[in-house]
């Protein structure tokens, strides 16, 4: 009896045949991919972890799990300067070199050698379709900060220091009746009051009233939810493997809340936007200096275009610069020479609070140390900031990178690495001082606002807000950490951002 009369496709044995056929088939091609990867891929001569080479599998499990910042530097530490992190991605912590290379201006010695464009690919697809000034074309990205960059200009800081200092002393209120309560504070969560209070003002012409309610707005646990989902839509819409992998899973859980938040988030500031663009004010804030250049056709944004760059005000003003405050604060707290040092510094330069200016905290040398070397510790943004290779090929810190590798400085493992900085795990604001025993530090490597033409725009502000903020907060009162052990820092993930639990401090107002 022969073979085709005996078997059909859709009998068991033919069911089993298919089935085998289709898994041998991806198994085959699994392994062969694989093997390319770790033998003939372009990137071969780069060194890193075997698992890693052969596939994107570690680098998105790690980065899914919130464990990535400790992953990239234990292979820095093993590999060197430069990893192939995954196959066709590579992480740098040879900053003085890698930061000038990757996201420079293309001149000098890097003209005609093609922009090194965002790597779409790690951004989830904007909700309204536009992509902000983060994420734009080089084209998109001239036109949007020309018109962006006069809501964060000298002129617009100084005109912006009323409303920065009247949320400073409000967080200094507040605190004062906590400690005249006896009550402990969880430090970290006001500050982000403080942080999204000003930051919505900013963007919106209108407050959250998270410190006048001393709770969260209802939109803060948006902003939370949209960062944190951000690497979850990243590794699905670079892996398709996880993407497959969470449908089956979100079969049995549903998991709609997280992605629904997102959205919410950007339909509500769409809103916000529009109650702000029917105000007829000359108040300093974001639109009133975006709404001046909008007759201006080289310089004017869209509808959509300010809505989702309303987003990204948010999103990239308000938690990064609580997570410096929270982090250098708990720092200073474990390092009490250095908090001595800078309490006394704060309060010998003023005699009332009313003394403490954007402008002469910008004096303090030890205050700009301390945060200086909390940023370079605690970095709000502790991964990679990606980018692609162009067509061609190039050259970062020595190496030959074939076009369309993603590529970027892991800031982290950058900071901590022992080839950039002496003593790299210990808070020491004396190294951005001309201490000579850290003299041979790369200073140049510390870029936690990135670098070149893309930096970010709100680097003048979030320096005023660090150091009014601090100031204010050290003048009025004495800090000591509640848990002196080291697990605040020690024990958190990263998730878009750092995953900070609770900061608990006790408070004491100075006696003067």
């Amino acid at each position: 009896m022969s073979f085709s009369s005996e078997f059909h496709m859709l009998s068991p044995s033919g069911i089993l045949f298919s089935g085998g056929l289709f898994v041998s088939s991806v198994v085959l091609y699994a392994l062969s991919t694989c093997i390319y990867n770790l033998f003939f891929h372009p990137l071969k001569h780069i060194p890193g972890p075997f698992l890693a080479r052969a596939t994107g599998i570690p680098y998105s499990l790690h980065m899914r799990r919130g464990n990535i910042t400790n992953w990239l530097r234990v292979q820095h530490d093993t590999y060197g300067g430069a990893v192939r992190v995954a196959p066709s991605e590579v992480s740098f912590t040879s900053a003085e070199t890698a930061w000038p290379d990757i996201y420079g201006f293309r001149t000098g010695k890097y003209k005609d050698t093609g922009a090194y464009l965002k790597d779409r690919s790690w951004f989830p697809d904007p909700v309204n379709g536009v992509w902000s000034i983060i994420v734009s074309n080089e084209e998109d990205h001239t036109r949007l900060r020309r018109n962006l960059a006069h809501a964060f200009s000298d002129k617009a800081l100084r005109s912006q220091e009323s409303l920065l200092q009247s949320y400073a002393n409000e967080l200094v209120t507040k605190l004062g009746d906590r400690a005249d309560k006896g009550e402990d504070v969880d430090i970290m969560r006001w500050y982000n009051f403080t942080t999204f209070d000003i930051i919505a003002d900013l963007s919106f012409g209108e407050s959250l009233g998270c410190l006048r309610n001393m709770e969260y707005h209802k939109w803060v646990d948006m902003v939370f939810a949209t960062i944190a989902v951000i690497p979850i839509l990243s590794i699905r819409k670079r892996y398709t493997l996880f993407s497959y992998w969470d449908r089956a899973k979100n079969l049995f859980v549903d998991a709609s809340a997280t992605m629904q938040a997102r959205k919410d988030f950007f339909w509500k500031a769409h809103d916000m936007v529009s109650e702000r663009l029917e105000k007829k004010t000359d108040r300093p804030d974001f639109f009133s200096f975006i709404l001046a250049n909008q007759s201006n056709e080289s310089k004017a944004l869209t509808r959509d275009e300010m809505d989702v760059n309303a987003v990204t005000f948010m999103l990239a003003g308000s938690e990064t610069t609580a997570t410096t405050l929270s982090g250098t604060t708990f720092l200073l707290l474990r390092n009490r020479d250095a908090y001595a040092k800078l309490c006394h510094e704060i309060r010998s330069s003023f005699s009332s609070a009313d003394e403490i200016t954007v402008e002469r905290v910008n004096k303090l040398e030890y205050m700009i140390a301390c945060l200086q070397e909390g940023l370079r510790y605690y970095p709000p943004v502790p991964t990679g900031l990606p980018r692609v290779v162009p067509q061609g090929g190039g050259t970062i810190s020595g190496h030959y990178i074939p076009g369309g590798t993603s590529v970027y400085v892991s800031q982290h493992a950058t900071n901590h690495s022992a080839r950039n900085f002496l003593d790299a795990d210990v808070y020491v604001p004396e190294r951005w001082l001309g201490d000579e025993k850290y003299s041979s530090d790369k200073r140049e490597v510390m870029n936690p606002f990135s670098f070149g033409p893309r930096n970010c725009l709100g680097k003048n502000l979030a320096y005023a807000e660090m150091r009014l903020i601090l100031a204010k907060v050290l003048f009025a009162f004495d800090l000591e950490l509640i848990d002196k052990s080291d697990s605040w820092m020690a024990d958190q993930k990263v998730l878009g951002l750092w995953k900070k639990p609770a900061l608990m401090i006790k408070l004491r107002r100075v006696e003067r």
